[in-house]
């Protein structure tokens, strides 16, 4: 039986571009991206400027298939007895308590969506895990599955994304590869080859790869804790240029010249963010423990560890720049976004730069264009809230955040300069304008090395860039 409904719980950065490319590129199908939460829907169904999730592209797709074979909706019951094939595309954090706090994902979302699935279902699904989990996931999504009494089959299959914020519609149109991991059986074989079929509308079938659901779920944690490590092994670079006055864009591309390496990911910057590297390496950090591959576990916490070392290393060189004393200046923060071209501020190193800046008495002002105002409050007060500080501490602090929708509103009278997040629009800057409106001693801190050097010194700048050593610049 061809699939003519799919149904996919969860309408958030995976779910929605994910879905909107396959009702693109299967105009037969009707899909129904669902979410309990009423506002998003409603985000989903208004007008395209206003979706929920930022993606380059994705509103042209979305005004093209939105009310034809592409709804969003809060109907789960019915959407969910309608559908052949479920996705299930919901947010797995590090648990924050419990077994495994600090490390394992939290499946709570995805045993609510498979408790959901096995209530309304009146006939046979392919129930498909989208979300990324840790390994043998599975068997637990199976047996709530199975939990009711209905004489259903439900046959699971591992589908992980592997979207990078910023780059999602591209990425799902040319993937590098996708992933569908099922059981070796009758049924198992018949699911893979349903979802295959979709897929290969657009895809090209020497892409795609079949695995079985463990290796599936497992390959998504590797890719990310991979990235991640290229990250932080140039970033732990960067700090040794600084003393020994190499530089760290030199030894990027000398480096990413070696065809067994390659050029991706070499870049410095202030740290990785973003919802997955993080909560994915510390999930593999538990599963690792808890079969005692000690070692293990301690060589991937390392990645996290070197990641804090360098965005709490360019949050220190604030102070050192502002010669100790941050409670007479003002540091502007150009970039909320934990990388361009997404509004996702998630794990984003622009929030610890922030932090440490307000505690050690600094005053901040915040741009980013994407980032809503509200966001950027929030996640400093949520990062406050974290440290178990007071109300009344916490008011304080907050009292000397102004977050902006104009750059040079943002950066007036400031002291210092961070740019966080590598924005095109922050290479393009008028100088001359923010020279006249920045206040002694005009230090610009790079976290992203996408700024003329040499220009800004000319101008007189005083500039620091990761990695880099300016001899003509004396922070005295």
């Amino acid at each position: 039986m061809k699939v003519k409904n799919i149904a996919c719980i969860g309408a958030g950065f995976v779910g929605g571009p994910t879905m909107a490319v396959i009702a693109l590129k299967c105009p037969e199908i009707r899909v129904t991206v669902l979410d309990s939460n009423e506002h998003k829907i409603n985000l989903w169904n208004n007008t395209v400027d206003k979706l929920p999730v930022y993606e380059p592209g994705l509103a042209e797709i979305i005004e093209e298939v939105r009310d034809k074979n592409l709804f969003f909706s809060t109907d789960i019951k019915n959407t969910i007895d309608q559908a052949e094939m479920i996705f299930m595309a919901v947010n797995t954090p590090t648990k924050i308590e419990g077994e495994g706090k600090g490390y394992a994902a939290d499946l709570s979302n995805i045993e609510k969506c498979a408790r959901e699935i096995s209530k309304y279902s009146n006939s046979d699904k392919i129930v498909i895990e989208k979300s990324t989990l840790p390994v043998r996931t599975a068997e637990k999504v199976k047996q709530i599955l199975n939990q009711s009494n209905k004489k259903i089959h439900f046959e699971v299959l591992s589908n992980p994304e592997f979207l990078a914020e910023g780059t999602a519609i591209n990425d799902l149109f040319k993937s590098d590869r996708v992933i569908i991991g099922g059981d070796n059986t009758k049924s198992g074989r018949v699911a893979i080859e349903k979802l295959k079929k979709i897929y290969q509308r657009w895809i090209p079938s020497n892409k795609i790869l079949i695995t079985n659901v463990w290796s599936s779920e497992l390959s998504k944690l590797v890719s990310n804790a991979m990235l991640a490590q290229r990250i932080s092994s140039i970033n732990s670079i960067s700090s040794i240029c600084e003393r020994t006055g190499a530089d760290i864009i030199e030894i990027s591309k000398a480096v990413g010249m070696d065809k067994r390496i390659g050029p991706e990911f070499l870049k410095p910057s202030i740290g990785f963010g973003g919802s997955c590297f993080k909560k994915d390496i510390l999930n593999l950090v538990y599963i690792a423990r808890t079969y005692d591959l000690n070692e293990v576990a301690d060589y991937w916490e390392g990645v996290i560890q070197i990641n804090k070392f360098q965005t709490d290393r360019v949050s220190d060189k604030v102070e050192e720049f502002l010669n100790g004393d941050l409670s007479k200046n003002t540091i502007s923060i150009l970039g909320w976004a934990f990388k361009k071209n997404t509004n996702d501020s998630r794990e984003s190193a622009s929030i610890q730069v922030a932090l440490n800046t307000l505690i050690k008495g600094g005053s901040i002002r915040i741009y980013d264009p994407m980032v809503s105002i509200e966001k950027i409050y929030n996640d400093i007060n949520t990062g406050l809230q974290n440290k178990n500080f007071s109300i009344a501490k916490i008011n304080k602090l907050m009292s000397k955040v102004k977050a902006y929708k104009g750059i040079y509103n943002t950066i007036k009278d400031s002291n210092l300069l961070i740019v966080c997040t590598e924005w095109d629009e922050f290479k393009t800057m008028d100088w001359d304008e923010i020279y006249q409106l920045m206040k002694d001693p005009k230090t610009i801190i790079d976290g992203r090395n996408i700024l003329n050097k040499e220009d800004l010194i000319k101008r007189g700048f005083k500039i620091y860039s990761i990695g880099q050593v300016w001899k003509k610049l004396k922070f005295q």
